[in-house]
């Protein structure tokens, strides 16, 4: 279950930012994303000497706060004026479907079908080129248990430099 609810979080994180990016209207470089959720309320929280530890082993995790997900996300150019979002990768779990944009908002569909979880995902938000606001609604089964997700997303540009984060991998030009 925990893998299951990683990919969807995760994914969720990638279509929002990479929705967003795809509306051309955002800025590139460095933004920092805030995730909300029930979910991520229910987490434990990490010790501070194991995420040390981590830390020191290169794992570089993103800042949990009040319920919350706080992280760096890089947007190249090429992310920005691509209409094709990056797949960070979950490819092989979920795939980017319907994208619409009219104006300064935007929905897009999340379908999830793999052998650990199936099901759809709903993105809806708006932004401008130094904000985004976005809710998203996950609905499906993980491992035989029923998935019922809403998420919360805000991010802000911070700059055009993204320092040491690194932009997620494009998908292959078709």
């Amino acid at each position: 279950m925990r893998t299951a609810m990683r990919i969807v979080l995760v994914s969720a994180i990638l279509l929002n930012a990479a929705t967003c990016a795809a509306a051309d209207k955002m800025k590139p470089g460095l933004w920092e994303m805030t995730t909300k959720s029930d979910a991520m309320k229910a987490m434990p929280k990490i010790p501070p000497e194991q995420l040390e530890k981590m830390k020191q082993m290169g794992i570089k995790m993103p800042d949990m706060q009040n319920g919350a997900m706080v992280s760096k996300v890089c947007l190249t150019k090429e992310m920005v004026d691509q209409e094709k979002p990056p797949t960070g990768g979950r490819e092989q779990h979920c795939q980017n479907k319907s994208f619409n944009r009219s104006g300064n908002t935007y929905t897009a569909e999340m379908v999830c079908d793999s052998p650990d979880m199936k099901g759809t995902g709903i993105v809806k938000g708006s932004m401008t080129p130094d904000s985004v606001n976005s809710v998203y609604d996950f609905k499906g089964v993980s491992h035989g248990k029923p998935i019922d997700h809403h998420m919360e997303t805000t991010g802000k540009w911070l700059g055009g430099d993204c320092g040491d984060t690194k932009p997620f991998p494009m998908p292959p030009k078709k």
